[in-house]
């Protein structure tokens, strides 16, 4: 033990980051195991590296060397289907249930945070939105995946279809996670196909780059951001199974698609056919589903390319950091539609091929850094400090920020109305909030109904599980029915209930 000590503290002190064991000598036995499993654990050098990549990126560009301007997306790099005949969207859709029968599409859901906002401390997906079967919003995710999984059985000739599930937590979130789950028997979901596993850490850093410490025996670190996933992809699944990570077991799995999305959107599409198809038709590295923009100064981040490489390079551009002039420039070929239109919703598209290259990526993709007021331990005189002003970093990777390294990248354009709907701020604020994901959530199931040739009266709000229909499909039956309000719950079908 002493000889690992002595090799894990030359490492620090090589790596310049020695400070970490100021404290050694006045700790307890069980404070030295402690800090000692949390540094052998830590690549220090990684956590250098991205330091120094960081703070070269968020330099001030020269203004002799301005960056290489925006332009909107190729129309070959671009799908719609609020433009798609039927034709081309049913084709789509085939070709992505086919994959699914297949077994060659996985799923990742990005699911590390709490409910905070929302007046909650279990984790988001946890949530109730107020809909009259009360589901969380894992339950409605969950029970997409079973009702792809039958039809794409049907497709098959019965032969069973399997979707496996990756969720991915944070430390604190993952015990309440597995444990929902555990409770509600995973949904009626195979438990093997549901793989859980945590979004990454960072240190936090000082302004020069120095490990800061959260007490004398324990390093101060934070999330890694969404983008943590790709390295969050090659950890243990397990400790005492070292080998066994979400990228080995795709592999095991013969998975060759995954589509990621963020947990707090009520109406997303899981796995959704039509974007794999989209995606899959033009051999993509990398996709993103997309929303169109409702106006210039809306809150979003939109998908553009910079520059004018070959391959084009594309990226996500905050709202914050786009001219006031391309958000209000319009569409040369649409001249009532945006040209920068394409709202980012968190919502993509990978060939396993391209994430198991990702990690020649990893020296070329910036961190961004967050300067914050981090409380920590003053390493020369041993005090704690809550400063009043920012004193060091919080280093953040965003999942979109391996966009610049698809050598083919395609972007799906949806219904908003359809697709989106996200779920960010306290019940009662007006905007995406409880209220509006269940006012969504049952207009679009009212606008299944009426499309399948039933008669919705006024007033009435009605909601269809996932295991009826996924996206509007197999309605048929209540052809010609009135659905009067009834001023209570009732089964229709067994699995529609009508409020």
């Amino acid at each position: 033990m002493t000889a690992d000590i002595a090799a894990l503290r030359k490492k620090y002190e090589h790596a310049g980051q020695g400070h970490l064991f100021a404290f050694w000598d006045k700790l307890s036995a069980q404070e030295k195991d402690e800090l000692a499993e949390q540094l052998a654990a830590l690549d220090v050098d990684r956590v250098n590296r991205i330091y120094h990549k960081a703070v070269s990126s968020d330099s001030p560009v020269e203004p002799s060397v301005p960056r290489e301007p925006i332009a909107p997306l190729p129309d070959d790099a671009f799908d719609s289907t609020l433009d798609a005949s039927p034709e081309q969207i049913a084709q789509w859709r085939d070709t992505g249930l086919r994959a699914i029968a297949r077994g060659e599409v996985g799923v990742l859901l990005m699911a590390g945070g709490q409910g905070t906002r929302l007046g909650s401390s279990a984790p988001k997906g946890c949530y109730d939105i107020g809909l009259p079967s009360h589901k969380s919003l894992f339950e409605l995710q969950a029970q997409r995946i079973a009702s792809l999984q039958r039809l794409a059985a049907q497709l098959a000739d019965g032969k069973p279809a399997v979707i496996p599930w990756y969720i991915m937590t944070s430390g604190p979130t993952r015990p309440e996670t597995v444990a929902f789950f555990e409770k509600h028997q995973f949904f009626g979901l195979q438990p093997d196909n549901v793989i859980f596993f945590e979004q990454g850490t960072l240190p936090c850093l000082s302004m020069d780059g120095k490990i800061l410490l959260e007490t004398h025996s324990r390093v101060a670190v934070a999330p890694s951001g969404n983008g943590g996933l790709y390295a969050a992809l090659r950890e243990p699944l397990s400790p005492s199974h070292p080998t066994h990570t979400v990228m080995s077991d795709l592999k095991d799995r013969k998975i060759q698609f995954l589509h990621t999305y963020g947990v707090d959107n009520c109406l997303v599409r899981v796995a959704d056919p039509v974007f794999l198809g989209s995606c899959i038709t033009k051999s993509c590295d990398c996709g993103a589903k997309v929303v169109r923009k409702t106006s210039p100064t809306e809150s979003v981040g939109v998908v553009v390319c910079r520059g004018t490489s070959s391959p084009p390079k594309y990226e996500v551009v905050e709202y914050s950091e786009i001219s006031s002039e391309d958000a209000h420039r319009k569409d040369a070929k649409k001249p009532n539609e945006l040209a920068f239109r394409a709202a980012n919703i968190v919502n993509h598209f990978y060939a396993t091929s391209f994430l198991s290259a990702e990690e020649s990526f990893e020296d070329q993709m910036a961190f961004h850094i967050a300067r914050k007021k981090i409380p920590c331990i003053d390493t020369a005189s041993g005090e704690a400090l809550k400063p009043s002003k920012p004193n060091g970093m919080k280093l953040e990777l965003f999942v979109f920020d391996v966009f610049p390294f698809a050598q083919q990248f395609n972007c799906l354009e949806v219904a908003r109305e359809d697709e989106f709907s996200p779920l960010k701020n306290a019940p009662g604020t007006g905007s995406d909030d409880p209220e509006t994901s269940r006012r969504d959530l049952l207009a679009q199931h009212k606008r299944w109904l009426v499309a399948a040739g039933a008669k919705v009266a006024d007033g009435v709000e009605v909601e269809i599980s996932p295991l009826v229909s996924y996206a509007g499909e197999g309605l048929e039956s209540l052809s010609g029915k009135t659905l009067s309000k009834s001023g209570h719950v009732e089964k229709l079908d067994d699995f529609a209930l009508l409020a």
